[in-house]
């Protein structure tokens, strides 16, 4: 769906190096996390495929066609500070973005009605956006950069303001999108989000892309060989000569259940092998690290 290559964007007559030689294939129909701590370079990308900026260098595609004006309409942006009019009712203000967008004013008010019931906001219509609260206010945000049915979907930071209960919501909305032919690229901190939502993910950090893939093959490149196990029944004299040979951490002995952290490099099956023999295996599983540990030791890696 997008496509992005050698990227450079610079600030300050070439000073600061917002993006430096970063590309990135979004596939059609998934959801593409675009991650990096604070300056990386994440809100650099997102105004140059909205063509509030340019590259330097480099090129942009969307659906095999160079970036260009007519693009705009397939695109929905919900950028981090939000954008709406402060005084002017939710009504007419999403009936003005949506022509913006080249709805008809009809379409935008049947396509308006579909959006209002999903989220339960009905009653709003005719308030003004001073009269809501930040989290009512992030739904009509929401609304208007869904509005236009676009292709591509581009989301900074969507749950933030909103309470659990909101996220949750705009969450599956999110993943109906997706389901329906959407594709979306998602800017967030919530690493937890990612792991939920997200299909495949980059890591931007000091300008360049330094991790991509699908999440899961993000995930398992950070892992460190380490188990989990619950044994019970446990044959002390065997557990003692398994700890001598084996690195052994977070042990617990609690309800005659023995649990503990291993690091083991030689498989699964033969540690598996060793623990059948000192009780009853109980429960046996790998340690993937979380996106937020993967972030955590990536940046940190890099910098």
């Amino acid at each position: 769906m997008l496509k992005a290559e050698h990227i450079r964007k610079t600030y300050s007559a070439g000073k600061k190096v917002a993006l430096d030689d970063f590309s990135i294939h979004v596939p059609q129909g998934s959801i593409y996390g675009l991650l990096g701590p604070n300056g990386a370079g994440k809100t650099s990308f997102i105004r140059i495929i909205n063509q509030i900026t340019q590259a330097d260098s480099g090129d942009v595609f969307i659906n095999g066609n160079k970036l260009n004006p007519t693009h705009i309409r397939d695109i929905g942006y919900m950028p981090e500070e939000r954008g709406l009019y402060k005084n002017m009712s939710v009504g007419d203000q999403i009936l003005y973005f949506g022509e913006l967008k080249g709805m008809t004013k009809n379409d935008a008010l049947n396509e308006a009605k579909k959006w209002f019931e999903k989220l339960n906001i009905d009653q709003w219509w005719k308030k003004k956006l001073s009269e809501l609260s930040k989290g009512m206010a992030q739904k009509i945000q929401f609304v208007v950069t869904v509005l236009h049915r676009p292709h591509l979907l581009i989301l900074d930071e969507p749950f933030s303001g909103f309470d659990p209960v909101n996220a949750n919501l705009i969450k599956d909305q999110i993943i109906d999108l997706k389901n329906n032919g959407t594709t979306i690229i998602l800017s967030t901190h919530r690493m937890e989000s990612v792991e939920e939502m997200c299909d495949y993910v980059a890591l931007i950090n000091n300008s360049k892309k330094i991790i991509d893939g699908r999440v899961f093959d993000v995930r398992e490149k950070f892992k460190k060989n380490i188990f989990g196990v619950t044994l019970s029944e446990v044959d002390e004299t065997q557990f003692n000569s398994f700890k001598g040979n084996h690195e052994i951490f977070n042990f617990t002995n609690e309800n005659n259940l023995i649990s503990f952290d291993l690091k083991n490099e030689s498989g699964q099956n033969d540690i598996l092998l060793d623990l059948v023999n000192i009780g009853k295996v109980r429960s046996f599983d790998e340690r993937i690290p979380s996106m937020n540990e993967v972030f955590i030791n990536a940046v940190s890696n890099h910098s």
